[in-house]
């Protein structure tokens, strides 16, 4: 049996159900190790509140927590993953406290995989652009096998220095299973929902989910649906954060406008479902995995073109479409027809769904032993 550890910050929901997968193969033992402290991790400072998530992220997998934001902490996890005794070592992301330091360790000892979402769709000067160049070079030279999100994602490995020869494609995914379940309960308390909003059940809603910080470009969001031509739709927020004021007083005279505040996991299938049309418009994204559960709800998506699941998810043009992150005067366009067009066609959706699911990382991961 291969003993698998796996080195991430901390639990993320995105993350726990595949983990449980990974620790129900039978030819794989797994452990994760957590570079931070639950303690450390349950305050979000962008969210301003304790974040607890109401689904399980820790449960159905062994896994460790170690304070590696001190040497003595960066000491431990060390010495916790090689008592583990592992045959490989799968790295999410580099540029954490303790997690370079592990992979320099472990190099030459263990097979090391690495899953990072990172891309080239940012400009940055010249200058710039080659130091962050040379850095990555030296760091990814410490990994075996590089496991990519999507067709942004390789190109960023490739000019770091990873050949294509260690380079699996293993394309973002969400627990579809999840946002798949309990269809028409979700859809009759996503009606609920709206009613609740005094939106009218015909209505179009376009909506975003998310942090309220600069970043997101909600404040782009709500002055492109001032410009559509739809007098009935409305824009649901959901989120909170640093920009949560500055866009209440934005939106303050707009009765179609709504803001609902901080949503858990339990109740995000609901909101896409009162959703004609998702909208995530940030000026950097590095994949945009909101999108994945939007999709896999049955709700089309709007991303600007410096969102990374944009070149790969967006092939379909039935699941959404890309808009110039920069230029919010067309996006007002773009939504009309969206929403006068708003059915996911079901075989978009059947693709979509066996495209961009865990088991592409399951089926991926033993090419991490043949390295």
């Amino acid at each position: 049996m291969k003993r698998l550890a796996i080195l991430s910050t901390h639990p993320i929901q995105y993350n726990a159900p595949l983990f449980r997968l990974m620790a129900e193969q039978e030819s794989w033992e797994v452990h994760v190790f957590f570079s931070r402290t639950q303690k450390q991790v349950s305050y979000d400072p962008d969210f301003q509140r304790e974040v607890a998530w109401d689904t399980p992220l820790t449960e159905g997998y062994a896994h460790s927590f170690v304070d590696a934001t001190a040497s003595s902490g960066v000491k431990e996890l060390k010495q916790a993953i090689e008592t583990f005794k592992p045959h490989a070592l799968l790295v999410y992301g580099w540029n954490f406290p303790g997690h370079r330091q592990v992979m320099r360790t472990f190099y030459g000892r263990v097979l090391i995989g690495f899953r990072g979402d990172s891309h080239l769709l940012n400009p940055m000067p010249f200058w710039r652009r080659r130091l962050r160049q040379t850095l990555l070079r030296r760091v990814y030279r410490l990994v075996d096998l590089a496991f990519s999100v999507g067709t942004a994602n390789t190109a960023y490995f490739q000019w770091s220095g990873v050949p294509a020869s260690k380079i699996a494609l293993a394309p973002h995914a969400v627990d579809n299973a999840y946002w798949q379940q309990d269809v028409a309960k979700r859809q009759q308390e996503a009606e609920q929902w709206k009613a609740a909003l005094g939106i009218p059940v015909t209505a179009s809603v376009i909506g975003f989910a998310g942090k309220l910080e600069p970043i997101k470009q909600v404040d782009r969001l709500i002055a492109a649906f001032e410009q559509i031509s739809s007098p009935e739709a409305h824009l649901v927020i959901a989120g909170t954060g640093p920009d949560e004021a500055t866009l209440h007083r934005q939106a303050a005279h707009h009765s179609r406008i709504h803001f609902v505040g901080f949503v858990n996991q339990s109740r995000m299938p609901i909101f896409y479902r009162m959703l004609s049309v998702f909208a995530l418009p940030s000026f950097s994204e590095t994949w945009g995995l909101s999108v994945n559960e939007a999709i896999a709800s049955g709700t089309r998506c709007l991303v600007s073109d410096r969102v990374g699941c944009g070149p790969d998810l967006f092939r379909d043009p039935n699941l959404g479409s890309i808009v110039p992150w920069d230029r919010p005067s067309e996006w007002a366009p773009i939504l009309d027809t969206m929403m006068n067009h708003p059915a996911l066609k079901s075989e978009s959706l059947e693709a979509f769904l066996k495209t961009y699911s865990y088991q592409a990382m399951l089926d991926a991961l033993p090419k991490l032993w043949s390295e």
